[in-house]
C-alpha cells in the first residue's frame, strides 16, 4: 500500500509540473521511480517513457482541440529524432547503471539552469528568426536521442527549440512539443521492447493515472501563480534532484 501511495503522490507531482509549465515535469519521474519506488535506473527510464507517452498523448488531444498543434512541422521535427530515439533506446539497457544516473543528473541540471535563467527572448522576437532546416533537423535528432536514452519527454528542450529554431510562438510550441514527445517516447519504447527490463504495472499504472489527472490541475495552477515563480521553484527542485543523484553515485 505504501508503494501505491508513493506512486500516486509522485505521479500527481509530475503531472502538476507538466500541466503548469508545459514541459519538464517528466524529469521528476525518473528520480521518483528510483528513490521513492526502488526502481533501477534502466527500469525507471523504461517506466518513465510509458508515463510520458500516456500523459503527453492525453495533453496533446486537449491542445489539438484548441488548435495549438502544428502537425506538419511537428511531424517533420519528430521524424528527425526517430532513428536517434530508437538507437538510444536500444543502447540504454546495455549501459552501466551509474552512467545512466550521471547522464540523467547532467540533463536535470541543464534543465534547472534553463528554468532559473530569466527569459531573454519573447515569442514575438522568435517569430522573426529564419527557419534553418539543418538546425531544425539537428535539434530534432538531439531531442530524440535524449528521450530514448534517459526516458524523459524533453519538453524542457523541445519548447525552446521550437521557438528559437522553427520560430513558433509559445502556445504553438507547447502544443506541438507534445506531438514530438509522444512520437519519440513511443519509438524509444519500441526499441526497448526486446530488452529484459521488466515493467511493474502495479506501480506504473497508478503513477500514470495520477500524472494525467495532475496535468489538468497544473493547468489551473498556472492560471493562478505567476509563470516565473513556478519556473524558479521547479528549477530549484531539479538542482536538488541532480545533486542527490550525483552524490548517490559518488558516495
Amino acid at each position: 500500500m505504501s508503494a501505491l501511495i508513493a506512486a500516486l503522490a509522485a505521479g500527481g507531482a509530475v503531472g502538476l509540473a507538466l500541466g503548469a509549465l508545459g514541459g519538464g515535469g517528466s524529469v521528476l519521474a525518473v528520480p521518483a521511480l528510483i528513490y521513492l519506488l526502488g526502481f533501477t535506473p534502466a527500469a525507471a527510464t523504461t517506466a518513465s517513457l510509458l508515463i510520458v507517452a500516456a500523459t503527453s498523448a492525453t495533453a496533446l488531444f486537449a491542445h489539438a482541440r484548441a488548435g495549438t498543434v502544428r502537425w506538419k512541422a511537428g511531424a517533420a521535427f519528430a521524424a528527425a529524432g526517430l532513428v536517434p530515439a530508437a538507437l538510444a533506446g536500444a543502447a540504454a539497457a546495455r549501459l552501466p547503471q551509474a552512467a545512466l544516473t550521471v547522464a540523467f543528473a547532467v540533463v536535470a541540471a541543464a534543465a534547472a539552469v534553463g528554468m532559473l535563467r530569466p527569459a531573454r527572448a519573447s515569442a514575438a522576437a522568435g517569430a522573426a528568426l529564419p527557419v534553418r532546416p539543418a538546425r531544425a533537423a539537428g535539434a530534432g535528432a538531439g531531442l530524440g536521442a535524449v528521450t530514448g536514452l534517459l526516458g524523459v519527454g524533453g519538453g524542457f528542450l523541445a519548447v525552446p527549440a521550437l521557438v528559437t529554431v522553427l520560430s513558433f510562438e509559445m502556445r504553438a510550441a507547447v502544443g506541438t512539443s507534445l506531438l514530438v514527445i509522444s512520437v519519440n517516447s513511443l519509438v524509444s519504447l519500441a526499441a526497448r521492447s526486446g530488452s529484459a527490463v521488466p515493467v511493474d504495472w502495479a506501480v506504473v499504472a497508478p503513477f500514470t493515472a495520477a500524472a494525467i489527472l495532475g496535468a489538468w490541475d497544473g493547468r489551473r495552477l498556472a492560471a493562478k501563480v505567476s509563470g516565473p515563480l513556478l519556473r524558479r521553484l521547479f528549477g530549484a527542485m531539479l538542482l536538488a534532484v541532480a545533486a542527490l543523484m550525483v552524490a548517490d553515485v559518488l558516495i
